[in-house]
């Protein structure tokens, strides 16, 4: 009494992505890789950012341009604040470009907001590098009335 009947399923075959260039790179693999890592990364800065400016000093009340300019001074901070920018930043658009990705179905679609996308990412990231290494609380030749008090003029 073992006879076989086949069943065919209702449910068709899945489909092929949508117009999408299948390539043989591990892109998205190493992006998976990098979300990871850079998340844990930007954990121990953002963790280590806000015990040094909120814990081991004098609190929020503290934070003001002269703390920030002192901060800057040190070009440790600057790297550390950049390093923060950069990972949040890429991390950030990594992560939205796989939302676009996942649910714009059109390819004109995608290419609009990814190019917004990576125009933002672009502005944020050139501009934000330019204030940290370029920040100077003490400009030569600036009316002594509009400098901030620690400035010598």
């Amino acid at each position: 009494m073992t006879a076989t009947t086949e069943a065919r399923s209702p449910i068709p075959a899945p489909r092929s992505p949508r117009n999408r260039r299948t390539t043989r790179t591990n892109y998205e693999l190493y992006g998976w890789v990098f979300m990871r890592a850079s998340g844990v990364l930007l954990l121990v800065l953002i963790f280590g950012h806000l015990f040094m400016n909120l814990i081991d000093g004098d609190g929020i009340s503290a934070i003001d341009f002269g703390f920030v300019a002192g901060k800057w001074a040190s070009p440790l901070w600057q790297v550390w604040d950049l390093l923060m920018l950069w990972l949040a930043m890429i991390h950030g658009t990594n992560g939205v470009r796989t939302i676009i990705n996942d649910y714009a179905e059109r390819t004109g679609t995608r290419v609009v907001l990814k190019s917004a996308l990576y125009l933002a990412f672009t502005v944020t990231v050139v501009l934000g590098t330019l204030v940290i290494f370029t920040f100077d609380p003490c400009p030569p030749g600036s009316p002594a009335d509009l400098l901030p008090s620690f400035c010598t003029a």
